[in-house]
């Protein structure tokens, strides 16, 4: 059985490393403490069972663990410009043998390698099991989920998310071809942004790929899409207009969704 108690345990042994003060390495802990316990709650919305809850929970807890020496070592979240994330961390846990602390039922290794190896890939591989995809798809929702929460935390610099540039996005311009793009309700390529606004249109279209009905439900619940435009503050004319109309066209996505049943 997986021991969460102890889990956690392990876990701030593990983050007892790095400088746990530090901005970044602050904003990361409270991230996968989030997603944890947004793992746990989509995995209870799906009638699973409480050791299928337990390792839901446990990969949410994990599936940053190569943060710290991202940070460490490149001083940046930016995995273009040093390491992918979701490796390094799958190599902490398997290659540094960190997972046997974290957990001692090796049955669930290649589960739980799989779902943090493939939470940050634009999608996920394909020829997994159903029972290595599912925990897969619950992880990917639990970190989408919660990086509404965390941009619209005001203690926290928007440049400390890795992908943006600037300090003060405001004045930022969004591309019309990002705003076209993000019309077609499909999720967009950071790499292919012009501006630090177009990569907040690509964080917002992170609602297009959720699997689960709770997901949607809490993103609507908090009032995120409207609180995540508000807290960009654009100054620009035109991109304010196109983030409203961004706005209604997330909002709407996320209504049709939950009524068909997503």
């Amino acid at each position: 059985m997986i021991n969460m108690l102890k889990a956690k345990e392990v876990f701030k042994d593990y983050i007892s490393n790095y400088d746990i003060t530090e901005s970044r390495i602050k904003i990361k802990i409270i991230h996968m403490y989030q997603v944890a316990e947004n793992s746990k709650k989509i995995a209870i919305s799906l009638g699973l069972s409480k050791e299928e809850q337990a390792l839901a929970e446990l990969i949410g807890l994990l599936h940053d663990l190569g943060r710290f020496e991202q940070v460490r070592l490149y001083h940046t979240f930016s995995d273009k410009v040093s390491i992918d994330h979701g490796q390094k961390s799958v190599e902490v846990l398997f290659a540094d043998n960190w997972i046997k602390k974290f957990s001692q039922d090796e049955s669930y290794n290649t589960i739980i390698y799989k779902a943090i190896n493939n939470h940050n890939k634009f999608d996920i591989e394909k020829g997994l099991s159903e029972r290595e995809l599912l925990p897969c798809k619950i992880i990917r929702d639990a970190d989408n989920v919660d990086i509404f929460r965390a941009i619209l935390d005001e203690s926290q610099r928007l440049e400390e998310f890795g992908h943006l540039n600037s300090k003060d996005i405001s004045r930022e311009i969004l591309s019309l071809h990002f705003f076209e793009e993000f019309k077609k309700e499909k999720p967009l390529l950071y790499s292919e942004a012009k501006t630090d606004m177009d990569i907040m249109v690509a964080i917002l279209a992170h609602i297009y790929v959720l699997n689960f009905k709770v997901s949607l439900e809490i993103i609507k619940e908090n009032n995120y899409i409207n609180r995540f435009i508000k807290r960009i503050n654009c100054q620009d004319e035109y991109t304010k207009q196109k983030m409203k109309e961004i706005a209604n066209i997330a909002m709407n996505y996320i209504d049709r969704k939950l009524k068909e049943g997503k």
